[in-house]
This record gives C-alpha cells, sequence and structure tokens, in this order.
C-alpha cells in the first residue's frame, strides 16, 4: 500500500492507497512541536481503528509547505516505515512543465493539485485550493502550469477582523440566511461569504480573460464544498485532489514516467 502525505500550514492529511483505490484518509492538526514519535502514535491509533498496520505500508509520498514538518515525518518513515519517503520538490518527476519566473517558489501542493486536476480534464483549467491561503492555479490545454494567484485564505479572514475589531465577535464561517443581515453575527458572515465568493468569481475571470480561455474550474480543500454553492465559476468540488495527485506523482516516478 502508498501512503501520501500532504502537509499544509493547518492541518496534515494523510492518505492510504491500495493501487488506485483511497482506502483510508485522516486529517491531523499540523503542529511543528510535535516530534515524529508523536506522530508515529497518532497513526498507529488511526490505523489500528481502520485495521491497518505499518507493515501494509510499502511506500511513502509527501509533499509539504512546512520545512520543519517535512524533517519530522521524513524521520518518522525512515523509522517506522523502514522506508525513505519520495518527497514533492526539485528533481522530482511530475510530468508537468512549470512556466513559472522561478520554478522552485511554487509550493508543492499547489504542483499537486495541479498534476491531479489536469489528469482529470485533460484540457484548461483553473484549480482554487480553499486552504490557510487561497491559491488560484492556471493549466493551459497542453498541461503546462502557467502560475496563478494567491490570497488569504477565508479563516485567516475571519480571524483578522477579530482581533482587529474590539467591538466584533468571532463568528462561525457559515453560509447566513440573508446578505442584508439583521443582528451582528449573521451580517459579519454575510461580509465574509458573499464577499470570499466575489473575491474568487472576480480572480477567476479575470484569469479567464487574461488567458483568452474557457478553463474548467475546480476546487478543493475544506471549504470548497461551502462556497461552491453560491459560486458562479467553480463547477466541480474534488476533496481529495491533492491526495490523487500524490499518487499521480509517486506512479510517474516509479514507472519512470
Amino acid at each position: 500500500m502508498l501512503l501520501v502525505i500532504d502537509i499544509g500550514n493547518s492541518n496534515t492529511v494523510f492518505g492510504i492507497y491500495r493501487s488506485q483505490e483511497l482506502l483510508h484518509h485522516w486529517r491531523l492538526t499540523t503542529d511543528k512541536a510535535r516530534t515524529s514519535d508523536e506522530y508515529a502514535m497518532l497513526i498507529h491509533e488511526l490505523f489500528s481503528m481502520a485495521g491497518l498496520h505499518f507493515r501494509d505500508v510499502e511506500d511513502v509520498i509527501i509533499s509539504s509547505v512546512v520545512p520543519p514538518m517535512l524533517q519530522v515525518l521524513e524521520q518518522l518513515c525512515r523509522t517506522y516505515f523502514d522506508l525513505q519517503p519520495c518527497v514533492v520538490g526539485p528533481g522530482i518527476r511530475t510530468g508537468m512543465p512549470i512556466l513559472y519566473d522561478n520554478p522552485r517558489e511554487v509550493g508543492a501542493d499547489r504542483i499537486v493539485n495541479a498534476v491531479a486536476a489536469y489528469e482529470l480534464k485533460k484540457r484548461s483549467l483553473i484549480v482554487v485550493d480553499f486552504g490557510t491561503a487561497t491559491t488560484f492555479d492556471y493549466i493551459s490545454a497542453r498541461g503546462e502550469y502557467l502560475g496563478g494567484a494567491i490570497a488569504p485564505g477565508l479563516v485567516i479572514s475571519t480571524e483578522a477582523l477579530f482581533e482587529k475589531a474590539s467591538k466584533l465577535p468571532r463568528v462561525e464561517v457559515a453560509r447566513p440566511p440573508a446578505v442584508i443581515a439583521k443582528n451582528t453575527v449573521n451580517s459579519i458572515q454575510a461580509g465574509l461569504f458573499y464577499g470570499y465568493c466575489g473575491l474568487v468569481d472576480g480572480i477567476v475571470r479575470k484569469m479567464q480573460q487574461e488567458a483568452g480561455d474557457s478553463p474548467a474550474v475546480l476546487a478543493t480543500g475544506g471549504l470548497a464544498s461551502l462556497l461552491a454553492e453560491v459560486s458562479e465559476t467553480i463547477e466541480e468540488v474534488h476533496p481529495n485532489l491533492t491526495l490523487e495527485g500524490l499518487r499521480i506523482i509517486h506512479q510517474r516516478n516509479r514507472s519512470g514516467l
């Protein structure tokens, strides 16, 4: 079996594949203070509940945007799986040309998402990933990564409003009953939710206009399903897009493309 690990700023997602089938996946808080042994204990517990064992893992691939965490989980793989994991980064085969001024600057998660989305659609597309930051990535019809945009995530925006505006409460990220809200909590939710949908649709349309194309628009990440209900540009939501991209990249490196 293949263990895929996506290390994000807020959460680290683990998935276990048998061939092309995602059997289980789990989401843990990204905590740079945890040691490899502590993460091993957590993973062991999750594996046990799913009827899995460490010995079932035959290979591991990791993408990370948190350098200290990468070292921790690489050590975990060496100690508990007796494996040197494949790490998404310079030198790895992705099968996708990266047409960025400095390809090393592109986050591993953005490349992984782009690979999975293009494999799924085989056409020009935009991938919107709702994470700690919200990223917008454009892939050409020829399967080239052309670049994109980065915006503060919705949860970051919510927390910033609470921290900087003394009289405003912290609110749950949710779709309010109306835009013309009748109380403070719903007013904040209306501004955040519908304002963010406007941000997403505005950036997507600007990308389409700039590229002179009509790409498919895919979304992933924790809030993708919620925002897709109102967004006028998001066509499909794929919650496990990053995990699927890791599986594809692992396969390409194992088979030499």
